[in-house]
């Protein structure tokens, strides 16, 4: 399918799932719904025979069957990344959780993942800088605050309530907290006690557990938002309303540092791919909803009801941008919780082949916000 050049707007269409954030080098964890990498043995597809060699036969690409990685889903299910590879074949790989895609990219068995900025953290800190680079960006926004409307009226009604976040110290949950210390209230980041009970709650649990009563709402990421709102909860707060520009970061792109060296043809080409499926996706929203709750079928058995997936579309950008910005906030606030101790980030960014593919196409780089290698 051709993809139309792009009318130079940037929708905020998306998809959503877990993604996380700033984490505790021991402690911070995961974007996704489980912990596992999925156990098919995943297929090489997308090669053409008569398509331009590079330097690698093959490259392995991870990523989770959520909305907030639209750009894998989309850009797989219409072939436009591996239009930009050539005779270069895809092997694509999904997961369930960050930690376990680290645990593949660290193991030599991933190449590039679309992952949360938390995971992309904590296996650069454990790393110290030595496994990984992010790429480029993928998606921002898609994080709400979903609250029974009976029990919660207004932000000050959630004192004494109980507030679930998807894991301790995962990208909501350090948002969560720091926007209660904002509020002046106190809350004890290792057991969630204090002015609110932060419940630690996996995001497939937490409609159920939304629907019992036993949580009074939650700060989680799309889909879940738009599940308990399905469940009739009432979305208090969007936390693209706490960001300057209504931007931060949900997915980036990692690259093995391995593979980025060996092969940065095939990284360079992977990268026009992700540039030019956000091209489309902005230019055909419509069509490329359907594409990705297509993928997530194939991917998962399950595509998403119409009620949680149009709603969890409309709330997420997809974004070449990394907006290294905002990962900085964000693991400064996983600081000031006391999750995570002051890490060295500096070269945690190469935007060097991103942003060559960008002003390629005409349009303007991108800041790695002071974090690239020096």
């Amino acid at each position: 399918m051709p993809a139309p050049r792009s009318t130079g707007k940037t929708l905020r269409r998306g998809l959503a799932a877990a993604a996380a954030l700033p984490l505790l080098v021991g402690l911070l964890a995961s974007c996704g719904y489980g912990s596992q990498a999925q156990k098919d043995e995943p297929k090489a597809t997308g090669a053409s025979a008569g398509g331009r060699k590079l330097s690698a036969s093959e490259v392995r690409i991870g990523y989770f069957p959520n909305l907030t990685h639209a750009t894998a889903l989309v850009g797989l299910q219409e072939g436009l990344i591996a239009r930009e590879l050539g005779a270069t074949a895809i092997k694509p790989q999904t997961f369930n959780a960050g930690p376990s895609e680290i645990e593949a990219l660290n193991g030599g068995s991933l190449d590039i993942g679309f992952i949360g900025p938390s995971p992309s953290i904590n296996g650069y800190v454990k790393a110290k800088g030595s496994n990984l680079r992010i790429i480029s960006g993928s998606a921002s926004g898609g994080v709400k605050l979903v609250v029974n409307p009976e029990k919660i009226k207004t932000p000050d009604d959630l004192k004494g309530k109980r507030i679930a976040t998807p894991q301790k110290g995962n990208t909501q949950d350090v948002a969560f907290l720091n926007w209660i210390s904002e509020k002046g209230w106190t809350v004890d980041p290792e057991s969630g006690k204090g002015d609110v009970s932060v419940v630690r709650t996996d995001n497939k649990v937490t409609p159920d557990a939304f629907k019992q009563g036993s949580i009074d709402g939650a700060w989680v990421p799309e889909p879940t938002a738009s599940k308990l709102v399905s469940d009739g909860g009432t979305v208090l707060l969007d936390e693209t309303s706490l960001w300057p520009d209504k931007k931060f970061v949900i997915t980036n792109v990692i690259v093995s540092r391995k593979f980025l060296k060996e092969h940065p043809d095939v990284v360079e080409a992977v990268l026009r791919g992700t540039v030019r499926t956000n091209e489309w996706i902005n230019a055909n929203p419509a069509q490329a909803k359907a594409s990705a709750n297509a993928r997530l079928k194939a991917d998962s058995g399950k595509e998403l009801d119409a009620k949680i997936l149009d709603p969890a579309w409309q709330s997420i950008l997809v974004t070449d941008d990394p907006l290294a910005s905002t990962l900085k906030t964000e693991s400064e606030w996983a600081v000031k919780a006391k999750l995570l101790e002051k890490p060295d980030l500096t070269g945690i960014y190469d935007l060097t082949l991103l942003n060559k593919v960008l002003k390629a196409a005409g349009k303007p780089e991108v800041s790695d916000a002071g974090l690239a290698a020096e």
